[in-house]
């Protein structure tokens, strides 16, 4: 709530005025469906890559090679994380 001090001929009046509700723009679902469909490919992406490091790893190990893929599950996992935890993160900035 936020308080104004309106100065008047009799002195100061106070006036309340309540906090706005947030209100989406014309035409916003368009961009509301493309972030919908750009946290889908987030998470395709994410567990794309944690299956394929997964095998990586597998076939590393089997061969005895050098172990690389360790750090792409790592990654893929952080990654996952913070896409995933996006939204959360923003609401906790913004308040609502």
């Amino acid at each position: 709530m936020i308080l104004l001090a309106v100065q008047d001929t009799y002195g100061t009046v106070l006036a309340q005025v309540g906090n706005p509700t947030p209100e989406a723009p014309p035409g916003s679902e368009k961009i509301l469906q493309l972030v919908r469909y750009l946290t889908w490919f987030v998470l395709l992406s994410g567990i794309c890559g944690i299956t394929y490091a997964g095998g990586k790893f597998a076939w590393e190990r089997w061969t005895g090679g050098g172990l690389e893929s360790p750090k792409m599950v790592a990654g893929a996992m952080i990654g996952g994380v913070v896409a995933t935890s996006a939204g959360t993160i923003m609401n906790a900035v913004i308040g609502t």
